[in-house]
């Protein structure tokens, strides 16, 4: 299956599905489908959360009940850019923390690397750039927003002796693009929204030999109705928003349990006091409190009211039970727990959908490209990388 006939497929497959997953969980006071019913109210919490950590389970737990989703598995599948994990030296991987280190020695070692020039795009300190000046890259360019950020890497690779240069840039609003040569290799690992778009018109434009990128936080910086890249995806008759590329990254690596709980129990805060504020004023449309630190979660249900009350400009009567809208919060939290775990079926299905758009795009300017994936999710569910060479034949 070619990329537009497996963009095609997905298209249609979300748009006859899309029921299902372009809404918010926390607008429904009741599970909103009959037809899942028995099968989702048969599930306790802990299978909840277990269906929803395994993406081929949930394919199949409703596979039956949603007969299109037989189709899903084969549609969302990506080959895996299989090489021998790169190792570092301590100088190299110093200050790299956790499952970074290896999402970057997985991501360099799938690149197609040689001594080709490269241009890395909101660099950070340049942790890519550096593995990739070890690997042989002739010169490496970093772009980065913060000064201070370019200094840190500037002076690290003086140091290790790699042939690195640091530029700083608000890639979004400066001139940028002479940054872009033909004979380079652009690299961007988990650039988001706009700055990985930013990143392929510019390449793209320049006529840059080699594009690797792992897109990323796909709604930021973006308006809130997505702009399709390619013209298939500009065709499409799906009208995606911030929450449907939101859903996209849902998919997560497993929190701890403690995470998992304080989750829990923000979510069932936060219906609560919506349970509050609908019979306090009478409107039953939800309306969403702003964040706040994770401390006043340890507080008291009453404390968290009497903030979020000051926020949305709500009085609240002094006769008031929170002990009871606690409880319909804790009640609502299990319905909108059921509801994410149906969105959640079609999350990948949507993130193949923008990374194929993306892939399009670029393959419609006179690339090769592949799309694979470069490390195993218990690293990143951001696992995605996109290729693109420009051939003598394509050039």
């Amino acid at each position: 299956m070619t990329l537009a006939e497996q963009f095609t497929a997905l298209d249609t497959l979300l748009f006859s599905t899309r029921r299902y997953w372009q809404c918010t969980a926390f607008d429904f006071d009741h599970f909103p489908w009959p037809e899942l019913s028995v099968a989702v109210d048969s599930l306790s919490d802990a299978q909840v959360a277990e269906l929803d950590s395994n993406q081929a389970a949930l394919y199949d737990f409703f596979d039956s009940y949603i007969p299109v989703l037989k189709q899903l598995p084969a549609l969302c599948h990506l080959e895996s850019k299989k090489a021998a994990r790169i190792t570092y030296p301590f100088w190299i991987s110093n200050g790299i923390k956790g499952r970074k280190l290896e999402q970057l020695q997985d991501f360099t070692s799938a690149l197609n690397s040689n001594d080709t020039p490269v241009l890395e795009w909101c660099a950070g300190k340049g942790h890519l750039g550096r593995m990739l000046a070890f690997n042989g890259a002739a010169h490496v360019h970093s772009i980065e927003l913060q000064q201070t950020l370019c200094e840190q890497g500037q002076k690290s690779a003086k140091q290790q002796g790699l042939a690195m240069q640091f530029s700083q840039a608000d890639v979004l609003s400066d001139p940028v693009s002479d940054f872009f040569k033909p004979q380079l290799h652009a690299v961007a690992l988990h650039a988001c929204g706009a700055l990985h778009q930013r990143f392929m018109e510019h390449a793209s434009n320049a006529g840059t030999k080699q594009i690797s990128l792992s897109p990323c936080c796909y709604h930021l910086f973006t308006p809130n109705h997505y702009q399709a890249l390619s013209m298939q995806a500009k065709n499409s008759v799906l009208a995606l928003t911030h929450r449907d590329l939101k859903l996209a990254l849902q998919e997560t690596v497993t929190a701890p349990t403690r995470v998992a709980k304080m989750r829990n129990i923000e979510v069932e805060w936060r219906l609560g006091f919506d349970a509050l504020r609908k019979s306090v004023t009478g409107s039953q449309r939800y309306v969403s409190v702003p964040s706040i630190s994770k401390a006043i979660f340890s507080d008291s249900f009453k404390a968290f009211c009497t903030w979020a009350a000051g926020e949305k400009k709500l009085e609240i009567p002094h006769s008031i039970d929170y002990s009871e809208f606690l409880l319909e919060g804790q009640m609502r939290r299990k319905v909108t727990d059921r509801v994410e775990l149906v969105r959640h079926v079609f999350r990948r299905a949507i993130e193949i959908w923008l990374v194929l758009d993306r892939a399009l795009y670029l393959q419609e300017r006179g690339y090769k490209v592949t799309v694979k994936t470069f490390c195993e999710k218990q690293l990143t569910p951001r696992n995605i990388l996109i290729q693109a060479s420009l051939t003598s034949q394509t050039a």
